[in-house]
């Protein structure tokens, strides 16, 4: 069986890891006569190809076999140049399977390319919705799970959606969420990282004197999303209450992303933070350094889906800066940690003033144990497998 997996961006990369070393030991276990070929394509996306380049040493991924470099531009651009540079790779390979994760834009084009060269195609992550269709993120995913012929599912709420859409119970394969295998296979070596060296290491404009080692409490924030950062106004309010008032509760540590910070200093607000007493601001870091942060926050808060899905396991109290979100099974409602708080303050305030309250509380939602890489690939086995005893 010939198997070629994609990543795109940073995001891929937290799920692939676990996949590939899935492949690299079921090849150990069971020799040629029952060796999977595997070829793992990069296209590139990725804004820095330095990072890029350091979540795949730091996560143990092989170098890509083949890598598409096509770089940044808008959503169509992306898609386009993906589509076009993927169709080679694809028919000068011919895989059985193509795989994808996750919804950036190279899992959307490289679905489309996979059904129309007649290739059978897996989705890791399916069945996520936020109902949210100004987000690029929605439209990928649902573009991706229509055309795909396995859809493994993170959680039964996923799976329901699936279900909901028509998908045939035969395709839906609920097996777990795989990032959190990457989670549990690198959290004792987040945990030996010291929060002073991560600080000092990653400061950003000399801010490092702002973070006692001592503390026992602190707030992390990441911020990326459009709907925070591109509008002054929003962006304004929310520098308001990280400053003023999260600040004067404890530190608050905020690797920053370069969309954010360019904002911050075109809307006038970048005096105001880094002149901030509590406020560490850090380049942005690699997966374990956050991680390590993650473990050790009082709370965090955030606009990123996977972070919410790690606060979920390790405990962390997390504020989600956004209105909806297609990882509800991290929501307290569901028994999760998480809490929609959007972009309005008097909400937010609320929220945070309830959750300073509130102690740590891990929760493992079903099949959140560390193993799905293996049912993945077991049941790409057993559906191959399948599929050439019923062939003419």
């Amino acid at each position: 069986m010939k198997i070629m997996s994609v990543v795109g961006a940073r995001p891929n990369f937290m799920k692939i890891s676990p996949f590939v070393n899935a492949i690299m030991k079921h090849n150990q276990a069971n020799g040629n006569d029952s060796a999977i070929e595997h070829y793992l394509v990069h296209t590139g996306q990725h804004y820095d190809v330095s990072m890029s380049e350091a979540f795949f040493n730091a996560l143990n991924i092989p170098n890509p076999d083949i890598s598409l470099e096509i770089g940044s531009g808008s959503h169509a651009e992306q898609v386009g140049r993906t589509m076009i540079e993927f169709e080679k790779v694809v028919k000068a390979n011919k895989p059985d399977w193509v795989v994808v994760v996750g919804d950036v834009n190279a899992t959307c084009a490289c679905s489309i390319v996979a059904k129309k060269e007649h290739i059978n195609l897996a989705h890791i992550e399916s069945g996520l919705r936020s109902r949210d269709m100004n987000m690029p993120e929605e439209i990928n995913r649902l573009v991706t799970d229509r055309l795909s012929d396995l859809l493994f599912t993170t959680d039964e709420i996923a799976s329901m959606n699936l279900r909901m859409e028509g998908v045939p119970e035969v395709r839906i394969k609920f097996v777990g969420n795989i990032m959190i295998d990457t989670l549990m296979a690198n959290k004792e070596k987040a945990q030996k990282l010291a929060l002073k060296q991560i600080v000092s290491i990653n400061a950003l404009e000399d801010r490092s004197h702002n973070f006692n080692s001592n503390t026992k409490d602190y707030a992390l924030i990441t911020l990326h999303r459009p709907s925070n950062v591109d509008l002054p106004d929003v962006l304004g309010h929310l520098i308001d209450f990280f400053c003023d008032e999260v600040c004067n509760d404890m530190p608050i540590i905020w690797p920053i992303h370069p969309r954010t910070c360019k904002n911050l200093k075109t809307f006038g607000l970048w005096k105001k933070v880094v002149g901030t007493v509590n406020m560490v601001l850090l380049n942005p870091i690699g997966y374990h350094e956050m991680l390590r942060l993650n473990m050790g926050a009082r709370l965090m808060l955030t606009d990123s889906g996977g972070l919410q899905e790690e606060c979920c396991v390790l405990g962390t109290p997390c504020l989600t800066l956004r209105w909806n979100t297609e990882r509800p099974v991290t929501l307290k409602e569901h028994g999760g940690v998480s809490v929609l708080v959007g972009n309005v303050i008097d909400r937010i305030r609320q929220t945070y003033n309830q959750t300073l309250q509130e102690k740590c509380r891990p929760m493992q939602p079903a099949l959140w144990d560390g193993r799905t890489a293996e049912r993945i690939l077991r049941e790409l086995i057993l559906t191959s497998s399948s599929c050439k005893r019923t062939s003419p």
